[in-house]
């Protein structure tokens, strides 16, 4: 019994963590703000930013709405669709982000 105990402990300790590892707010950011950099200067659809930032449609309302209050994200309402275009001030927060995660994984830290 104790040698099985033993073994049992050896593969769990060489085993990789299975537990799924959530994105942080930072995260989340960056890829909102990465999709509608993407976009240009048409803007995105929110339904598009949903898709390519794997987020839920409130998630994505609810995050672009703090980027619009910051100033980093512009909204526009077509009949019932909205379009984001990111601003200026976003471009340069993107790429100031960018820089922060470069650093980060450099250090190997999670954010």
């Amino acid at each position: 019994m104790v040698l099985t105990d033993t073994i049992n402990d050896k593969k769990t300790a060489s085993m990789p963590s299975l537990r799924h590892q959530y994105r942080t707010t930072l995260g989340i950011t960056l890829d909102i703000l990465q999709t509608c950099m993407d976009a240009g200067v048409n803007g995105i659809l929110v339904s598009r930013v949903s898709q390519k930032a794997n987020l839920s449609h409130n998630a994505v309302v609810n995050n672009c709405q703090r980027l619009v209050d910051a100033g980093m994200v512009r909204t526009v309402r077509i009949k019932r669709k909205y379009i984001f275009t990111i601003t200026e001030k976003g471009i340069k927060f993107f790429y100031e982000l960018e820089k922060f995660q470069d650093t980060i994984k450099e250090i190997n830290i999670r954010y």
